[in-house]
């Protein structure tokens, strides 16, 4: 039972609320302890929040996900887990995620209580909009990315949550391009929205979406108003990062047709995670040593 909630809990996905330090690193303010912990409680809030929602949308999504080759093997899904248990496990991961935010600060807690409800409505309804589906799983990564910001006491960045945006959307559609190619006839029987797409509209999309991430990081990196709040004209020199992870990431999904948990894809894929690791030296290098 207990490995079995652990599993329900996904915490191989809670590398996705690292954008909830970005914020902290990007305002630097690692180095100082105090808001660094602060910033780490934030992250495990996330975590717990995030785990919630990955229950509700199992519990919503079960008689799909049976159909799913790969996602009829989850607890619920499964039987493993009985939907009563999974609502009692979600609701006590709610309430004291939700409890944790107020001992942050108050507008943490309507933060990280908008990504719940937020959440709640995609996995009940949004998710059966097309575009609207997309567009929502890129707002709750907005949305971690701003509570890191509050969390601390900073100002959010425009440059921060725009780039979040749309990197998020970039993800986002790749995923939903492998769940259209890996299920092919059997795509609407495990979500109905992949009707509203086809291959040629997601690589239409995507293609717009990537030169977006490009643009807009180039831009902030070079930009006045970062370099002088930064204290560092020398940020530009993490593009090349960035641009090799976007190609990298657009060969996984066209040539070897891979793209369905960017999660999964960050540890499995060796070269991402490198590229990842670098990046991230690289913008410490820049913004706390030089």
């Amino acid at each position: 039972m207990l490995s079995a909630l652990l599993k329900l809990a996904r915490p191989g996905q809670w590398l996705k609320n690292g954008v909830v330090l970005a914020a902290l690193i990007f305002a630097g303010q690692a180095a100082d302890l105090t808001q660094l912990e602060t910033a780490l409680l934030a992250t495990l809030i996330f975590c717990l929040l995030s785990s919630s929602v990955y229950i509700l949308n199992d519990l919503v999504d079960r008689e799909r996900d049976k159909k799913h080759p790969v996602k009829r093997n989850r607890p619920i899904a499964s039987g493993q887990i009985s939907p009563s248990t999974a609502i009692v496990t979600l609701t006590l991961l709610a309430a004291a995620s939700l409890a944790a935010g107020w001992m942050i600060n108050r507008e943490f807690f309507l933060v990280a209580l908008a990504f719940l409800v937020l959440n709640a409505l995609y996995s009940i309804w949004l998710k059966h909009g097309v575009i609207i589906d997309v567009m929502s799983i890129s707002f709750s990564f907005v949305l971690r990315a701003y509570a890191g910001a509050v969390a601390i006491n900073v100002p959010a960045s425009k440059w921060l949550l725009l780039n979040t945006l749309f990197l998020a959307l970039f993800l986002a559609l790749g995923k939903r391009r492998h769940e259209l190619l890996l299920l092919e006839d059997n795509a609407t029987d495990h979500r109905k929205i992949l009707d509203r797409y086809s291959p040629y509209l997601l690589d239409q999309m995507i293609g717009v979406v990537t030169a977006s991430v490009v643009v807009m990081y180039m831009l902030y990196t070079l930009s006045t108003e970062v370099s002088e709040k930064l204290d560092t004209e020398n940020l530009f020199v993490t593009i090349p990062f960035v641009v090799y992870g976007i190609f990298r990431y657009l060969y996984l999904i066209h040539k070897e047709e891979k793209g369905g948990s960017p999660t999964r894809l960050l540890i499995s894929d060796t070269p991402i995670l490198i590229d990842v690791i670098l990046w991230i030296m690289s913008v410490f290098a820049v913004l706390y040593v030089f």
